[in-house]
C-alpha cells in the first residue's frame, strides 16, 4: 500500500509504516508542510496514495466527493510518538483490511 502522511502526524509514522514493507512518505519530506488541503489531496490522487490525517477536513471531503484518494482519520487525541507507533501497529491490519475491501473512508479511533 501506499501512503502519504499529513502534516499532524510525525515523520516517524512514515518512516515506521515504510519499514511494514509500504510506500509512505510524510508530506514534509515532500516540501509540502505548508500545502493545502486541496494540495495534498491532488498529490494523494495522482499517486494513488492513502491519505493519513488527523484533519477532519479531509474526512469531510472524501463524503463529498465521488472519487479521490481514500482517507484514514486517525482519531486519537494527542500522544508521545513512541505511543502512536505503538498503536498504530495495533490498528494497521484493520486499516490493510477495510482497504482490501475497497472502503475510502476509515476512521481509526
Amino acid at each position: 500500500m501506499r501512503f502519504l502522511v499529513d502534516a499532524q502526524l510525525p515523520p516517524a509514522l512514515a518512516r515506521w509504516l515504510a519499514a511494514q514493507g509500504h510506500e509512505a512518505a510524510h508530506v514534509g519530506d515532500l516540501g509540502m508542510q505548508a500545502a493545502s488541503d486541496a494540495v495534498i489531496w491532488d498529490h494523494a490522487l495522482a499517486s494513488s496514495s492513502a491519505i493519513v490525517t488527523k484533519d477532519e477536513d479531509f474526512a469531510q471531503r472524501k463524503v463529498l466527493a465521488d472519487n479521490g484518494p481514500v482517507v484514514v482519520w486517525v482519531r486519537l487525541p494527542n500522544t508521545r510518538r513512541r505511543d502512536l507507533l505503538a498503536w498504530f501497529a495495533t490498528v494497521l491490519p484493520e486499516i490493510l483490511a477495510a482497504m482490501a475491501r475497497g472502503e475510502t473512508l476509515i476512521e481509526v479511533t
